[in-house]
């Protein structure tokens, strides 16, 4: 028994140390979810509570435009700017606190036209509100006036399910009076301020105001703490180096408030940008977007369940976009255009109906159009004055009857059809065909070749030529009988040239010109044989006279030379993306041979005495550029006027092209006035400014191989020897 009583004994001493050893660790584990819960709990709840994180991109600025000497013609200008990024669960009262606060901070300039016609001048920062605006504002802060504004009948006709809860409140709208809206006519600015930061999207930063003062700058980031959602940031804006020079080609982006573009909202969307990004809208600009886009910062936001933003982490830094080298030389492109504003202001004066003129110079071996020049007199509506403003996009865009300027193209067309010979020689009289009027050149040009036909500019001689390519026989007084299969066998020739289908250039919305449908009356052939029939662009004249310049190649017109990898250092060049290589679109079917009459036909018209561009050669200002060329006037009307459009298009030297060149003034003269030779002006003056800017960039080129050879060179205007220690 005693052995028992040991043995009891010593088994619960060791339950007694085992409760207290547990006692103990349960004592420390109490301690520490105490010292837990107590020290870290409110840490722990917010990391409970981040239930959301969702990444965002941030605008970078946009790829620069030069020319193919690297001067700038687009650029950036930094703007500071005042954003507000609406989270979500924020409600209207806590936008509403913010949007006053903001108003006392900055100025935000507003108009609108509900107490009468606003008097403002607007600028791209000035907001509109529209009465939707105000009355929206007037019932937020009029809650208890505003729910008066719904009857007893109204709530009963939603128990009666007549009308939904959806329509009461276009009801209070609509019963909102002029006077109320009075009472928030003092604060337009917060209103103003409200509707932008509405127009966001969640998460997404939506521009209140950019290019604020750095008064308003350092007054709203010292009080950011105040103002949940806002923040200051740079914003990007286009600069134009040129002003308006080229700026119809360059295109436009979008505003912030634009955004996406709606027709093209999914694609965009699905390509990766936000709805409020600025992306190019026409030309170049949209052209080239994937490329002037560039890479958007991407930035981490967390928020809590409420929708508060708790963090803010960059995921990968953003990059600025591709810049593109254009093939311009804007030197060369405001002395064209210069040139085209006093002819545009000249021609006006003596004839009210001409209000363009256009001037597109290419290299017709590479297709690089160096200028595109086109001017428009419009009238202002406000102030009924006429002004002068870009229209070189119409090279592209408009076309026009131009007359004999396409003379090469018919007689290459009877050439290598076999209608005509090198040595056929037609006897230049009136024509004359039963029911019509006589068909004739300006004048009698008796015994009349190839050469003599472009010289002088023979319509008989086309004539002859387009009636043995259709296989009829001229008789004097006999009627006139031609296929209408003659109109598609001419157009196919002239495509060759690029006339009458699309150039290939590297922009949208190029027209074609217009195809006449009159195939019916056989005099209509005739008309097509000397540019009287069907419209061209004066881009595809450009591209017609490369063609035969450079010995029967059409090459594609293009404007952006190359693609480079943008730098932060602007004085650096970025490495190379991509070139823009010379393409051959394809080789006309007449031989060498056979262009060399049109060719040499073409310096006739300026070297002969009696060339229709012979003013070219007796200005001895232009006659040392050895110009080759054909002029053309088409018989049109305008407003019901008839006039004449003048054309010329031409190439120098001669010998060995560099510059191919065309110039079409719509409407230049009222049938019976004197055209005063204006294309032909234009034409000696562009070429002129070509081979001078050419000879001062030579001389540039050849000063600092001199230098570089001597050991001088030349910094900020002054000169320093690089050997001096």
């Amino acid at each position: 028994m005693k052995t028992k009583k040991r043995k009891k004994t010593h088994v619960s001493f060791r339950i007694n140390w085992l409760f207290i050893v547990v006692f103990l660790l349960f004592s420390a584990l109490i301690l520490r979810l105490g010292f837990v819960q107590i020290v870290y709990g409110e840490n722990y709840k917010r990391e409970v509570e981040k239930t959301e994180d969702e990444t965002v991109d941030s605008p970078v600025p946009r790829g620069k435009m030069l020319d193919r000497y690297d001067r700038v013609i687009v650029d950036n200008k930094p703007l500071n700017a005042v954003t507000y990024t609406r989270l979500k669960g924020v409600t209207q009262e806590d936008k509403l606190k913010v949007a006053k606060k903001l108003a006392t901070l900055i100025d935000v300039p507003v108009t609108t036209d509900v107490f009468g016609k606003s008097d403002k001048k607007k600028d791209k920062n000035t907001i509109k509100l529209t009465e939707r605006d105000l009355k929206d504002y007037w019932i937020a802060t009029h809650p208890k006036a505003a729910a008066k504004k719904i009857t007893a009948a109204d709530k009963q006709k939603v128990k009666e399910e007549k009308i939904s809860e959806d329509d009461l409140y276009p009801l209070q709208l609509k019963r909102i009076t002029k006077n109320e809206l009075l009472s928030v006519k003092d604060d337009l600015e917060v209103i103003a301020i409200k509707s932008k930061m509405e127009g966001g999207y969640a998460l997404t930063a939506q521009i209140i105001k950019s290019g604020l003062t750095n008064k308003e700058l350092a007054v709203i980031s010292e009080q950011l703490s105040d103002l949940p959602g806002v923040d200051t940031t740079t914003y990007w804006d286009r600069m134009y180096t040129y002003d308006d020079l080229l700026s119809t080609l360059l295109g436009k982006i979008t505003s912030a408030d634009e955004g996406l573009p709606s027709e093209n909202l999914q694609y965009y969307l699905s390509h990766g940008y936000s709805r409020n990004d600025r992306v190019g809208k026409s030309y170049l600009e949209k052209q080239y977007e994937d490329v002037l886009r560039g890479q958007k910062a991407r930035i981490q936001n967390v928020t809590d369940r409420s929708g508060n933003l708790v963090s803010q982490e960059t995921v990968t830094e953003g990059q600025r976009g591709s810049d593109l080298i254009l093939t311009i030389d804007m030197e060369l492109q405001k002395q064209v255009e210069d040139v085209l504003t006093k002819a545009v202001l000249e021609g006006a004066a003596r004839n009210r109906l001409m209000d363009r003129a256009f001037a597109i110079m290419m290299d017709p071996h590479t297709g690089d159009i160096l200028a595109m020049g086109g001017k428009q007199l419009v009238t202002d509506k406000q102030t009924g004055a006429r002004k002068v403003q870009d229209f070189a996009l119409g090279n592209l865009t408009t076309s026009y009857e131009v007359g004999s300027a396409v003379k090469g193209a018919t007689v290459l067309a009877g050439l290598d059809s076999g209608a005509i010979q090198p040595g056929t020689v037609f006897y230049d009289a009136p024509m004359k065909f039963a029911g019509t009027k006589p068909k004739k050149s300006s004048h009698n040009m008796g015994a009349t070749g190839i050469e003599k036909a472009l010289e002088q500019s023979s319509n008989v001689f086309m004539y002859r030529t387009i009636l043995n390519m259709a296989g009829e026989t001229y008789r004097p007084g006999g009627s006139l009988h031609i296929s209408p299969s003659i109109f598609n066998k001419m157009r196919s020739y002239y495509s060759q040239f690029g006339l009458g289908i699309p150039t290939g250039i590297d922009l949208e919305n190029e027209s074609t010109g217009i195809r006449n449908t009159v195939t019916n009356e056989p005099g209509k052939a005739l008309d097509f044989a000397i540019g009287q029939y069907d419209t061209y662009t004066p881009l595809q004249l450009v591209q017609y006279i490369s063609t035969i310049a450079n010995g029967g190649y059409r090459m594609k017109p293009h404007l952006v030379k190359e693609i480079r990898e943008p730098e932060l250092d602007s004085e650096l060049k970025g490495s190379i993306q991509s070139s823009v290589e010379p393409q051959v679109l394809n080789r006309i079917t007449m031989n060498q041979s056979q262009i060399d009459i049109v060719k040499r036909g073409f310096r006739r018209v300026v070297t002969a005495q009696g060339g229709t561009g012979h003013a070219l050669y007796t200005n001895p200002k232009y006659r040392k550029y050895n110009i080759a060329g054909k002029s053309g006037t088409a018989e049109t009307y305008n407003q019901g006027v008839s006039v004449r459009n003048s054309t010329f298009v031409s190439y120098a030297p001669y010998d060995n092209p560099e510059v191919a060149v065309a110039v079409v003034i719509p409407s230049a003269y009222v049938a019976g006035a004197n055209s005063g030779g204006q294309s032909k002006t234009i034409t000696g003056d562009v070429i002129d400014a070509y081979f001078k800017l050419k000879k001062q960039g030579n001389t540039e080129v050849e000063q600092k191989e001199e230098d570089a050879k001597t050991g001088n060179t030349e910094l900020n205007g002054v000169k320093k020897d690089t050997n001096e220690q």
